[in-house]
């Protein structure tokens, strides 16, 4: 335990630096009682676990966070981790650094069904934005553990890797974003980016290095321009350069489709200032000096961002031609631009750290209105995270901020759910427009309501933020739940009749009530649903409550074949089983099935777009599972690479090596020296499909290697 002391020292100092007045006896007993409980723990890499919170607690320290939030950043792991209950932590810390972590404890299972841990990480998340709601502390302690977890990444095994990292991309970034936390959120985004793409990642590293150390001559020049325009007109400031963290600059060329070199605003000037009146004195000197980009002038000054961002931003003409953007802001629109809502914690003595709750309401829209299904939750939540880029006015002049691709539908519901529910059309600009229109930055948009208008299914394709498809979807819900019930009741109700006995009398006896218990049910009323749904046969139900005496119970239904994949759906009912042809899912991958109208059960990956897009009922979900023996499966694969003598060769003999067969190939040389080769392969599995998948990437010349099954593509990467 004397090891890590020193480093304890260290967060201890850098925390005194800004809080002086900070409670050091917390802080060191915090450390103490962490050290005890996680004595003799190791990491996966082998480090000593007190390495962890520690390294969390450092991280807290720079944010500048107070010391509730250090502390319960050295403890967040106790009661997951250790022998450690919420009484002895309670009795230890109090009741409300025991909160903190307890909302910081992961629910764990172990089940194996792809259903039940998703519900447990959904059920996770859901209760740890519910505390940050209360105390924001939450999640800026767990965004501090997520970005040690990605730095020590490397030790765990490539499927868990890429696990965490989709995670961390698609959700803690985000919310690093929303909290106005821009570093972090570069830093998290450059992490997962490492993970999920690390050739790609290695080759702009090296690729921005380089030019970077090209563009230095001219990186001075301006910076100097800079310099003495301020001091030419006596503006006190200084002036920062950065060059885009490699995620936003892999996005940019994989979104439009382009090379390295024609990425011309890699590089950005910052401008720090006293005050607002001098950031517009700054920003129309500049303009004297280069010449703007047309469409490249931002004002979030006047019309801040959702998490609060304030700055100028314009793109100019450099002095060799070279495009550059420069950000104008005052030190403390930088330090919120930098560290968001931890910026806007204020000490006083007797009173500890405060919040600004208007920084994190839309928190409260992350968990309000959300459906029962945990797959409804986690894609509403990736939704509705994504940055806000569009302002609108109401006719009142009130602004409504929304995504990008945001339709007039989203504005509707924003307003109010019975007006979303109610809309008929709506005036943007004065003019009439259908409800899928985009909405604009500026536009004024009044939306038409009818009496008898109700929501469409098609509306889900329209709208794009989670509000306005959670409030679509629960209506749709509502309504084919109330057909369900009818159907299933008339079903139930005729083999009742079959079978000689009467609804009344078994609810009058309580067996009805029995039969639900086993199917997990609450009510009758979900009963009746699932009937009419499909998921449960009517025969299934009253079997049982009628069978004589000594008859045994209905065998287990019996893996089915669906083409090479056997696939067991779990129940008490025959399916006919299908595997999606949107994704085509191969054994190893985790699988959810829907029940479809008329056609059985489609087995879908389950992280298949069409699942995430929740076009589908609920209730008409069921778990399903591979069983026995796999056989081999067709796969389309297509490959470009530099076109050069043996490639065919080498490509065929990358497949052979890894025991797979190729079926069918088509090849075809283009301009530039480039040829593509398309290619049907027979794997047995997904892991197999993998390691045929990097055999290819690791060909010389190849370039690019996708698949259209399950996870969309692998990726070697293109040169750029």
């Amino acid at each position: 335990m004397s090891e890590p002391l020193p480093r304890f020292e260290d967060i201890l100092e850098l925390v005194q630096a800004y809080h002086p007045d900070c409670d050091e006896v917390l802080l060191r007993r915090a450390y103490v009682f962490s050290a005890m409980a996680h004595k003799g723990q190791r990491r996966v890499s082998g480090e000593p676990y007190l390495v962890h919170p520690l390294e969390v607690a450092r991280l807290l320290a720079q944010m500048h966070l107070d010391e509730i939030a250090i502390a319960t950043g050295l403890l967040h792991d106790l009661l997951e981790d250790t022998w450690v209950s919420e009484e002895e932590l309670a009795a230890q810390f109090g009741e409300h650094i025991t909160s903190l972590v307890r909302a910081l404890t992961k629910i764990t299972t172990m089940e194996r069904s792809f259903a039940a841990r998703q519900a447990a990480q959904a059920e996770t998340f859901r209760r740890m934005l519910l505390a940050s709601i209360e105390d924001v502390r939450v999640i800026l302690v767990k965004l501090a553990d997520r970005a040690h977890n990605m730095e020590t990444i490397g030790v765990l095994a490539e499927p868990r890797r890429r696990r965490i990292a989709t995670e961390t991309l698609e959700i803690y970034a985000p919310i690093a974003h929303r909290l106005g936390m821009g570093a972090l959120k570069a830093r998290l985004e450059d992490l997962a980016f490492a993970q999920l793409h690390p050739g790609e990642y290695a080759r702009l590293k090296a690729q921005l290095e380089q030019r970077e150390k090209v563009a230095a001559p001219l990186i001075a020049e301006i910076r100097q321009v800079l310099t003495r325009l301020l001091e030419e007109h006596s503006i006190a400031g200084k002036v920062h350069w950065r060059v885009k963290h490699l995620y936003s600059i892999w996005s940019k060329l994989e979104r439009q489709g382009i090379g390295l070199d024609r990425v011309y605003d890699f590089l950005a000037f910052r401008v720090i200032v006293d005050n607002v009146p001098s950031c517009y004195a700054v920003l129309g000197l500049i303009h004297q000096i280069w010449r703007p980009v047309p469409g490249r002038i931002k004002d979030f000054i006047a019309m801040p961002k959702a998490n609060a961002y304030q700055s100028l931003h314009t793109s100019v003409i450099g002095p060799q031609g070279q495009p550059f953007e420069v950000q104008i802001r005052t030190q403390k629109m930088d330090e919120i631009a930098e560290r968001g809502i931890a910026a806007h914690w204020r000490y006083k003595e007797g009173h500890g750290a405060r919040q600004e709750s208007e920084r994190i309401a839309w928190l409260k829209s992350l968990v309000e209105g959300q459906l029962d299904n945990p797959r409804d939750f986690l894609n509403s939540l990736r939704l509705d995270l994504y940055p806000e880029e569009v302002y609108t006015f109401t006719p009142r002049g009130e602004v409504l901020a929304f995504p990008q691709g945001a339709t007039a539908i989203d504005f509707a519901f924003r307003v109010h759910t019975e007006v979303g529910n109610r809309c008929a059309g709506a005036r943007i600009n004065g003019r009439l427009v259908p409800l899928r229109t985009p909405l604009r930055n500026g536009d004024i948009v009044e939306i038409i309501t009818s009496p008898t208008q109700v929501p469409r299914r098609d509306w889900l394709e329209w709208a794009v933020t989670a509000k306005a498809k959670n409030k679509i979807r629960a209506w749709l819900n509502r309504q084919e739940k109330d057909q369900a019930v009818d159907a299933g009741r008339r079903l139930l109700e005729r083999e009742a009749r079959k079978l000689g006995v009467t609804l009344k009398r078994l609810r009058e006896e309580g067996s009805l009530q029995k039969v639900m218990t086993d199917h997990g049910v609450a009510k009758e009323e979900d009963l009746l649903a699932a009937i009419g749904y499909g998921r449960i046969a009517p025969r299934d139900v009253l079997a049982p409550l009628v069978r004589p005496v000594g008859e045994p119970p209905p065998s287990r239904p019996r893996p089915l074949p669906t083409g090479d994949a056997v696939i067991v759906v779990k129940g008490a009912r025959d399916f006919l089983v299908y595997r999606a042809q949107c994704c085509n899912p191969l054994p190893g991958d985790e699988i959810v099935g829907y029940i479809t109208r008329g056609k059985g059960v489609a087995v879908h990956a389950a992280n298949c777009p069409n699942v995430r897009r929740l076009l589908f009922a609920a209730e008409r979900e069921v778990e399903v599972a591979w069983e026995g023996e796999s056989g081999s499966y067709s796969v389309p694969v297509h490959v470009s690479f530099e076109d050069r003598t043996g490639m065919l060769a080498a490509i065929s003999k990358a497949v052979a090596d890894q025991g797979a067969n190729v079926r069918s190939c088509h090849l075809s040389t283009h301009d530039e020296s480039l040829g593509t080769i398309d290619l049907i392969i027979e794997v047995r599995g997904r892991d197999h499909l993998e390691r045929v998948l990097a055999s290819l990437r690791a060909v010389a010349g190849v370039t690019i290697v996708t698949t259209r099954v399950n996870q969309g593509e692998a990726r070697r990467g293109k040169a750029v």
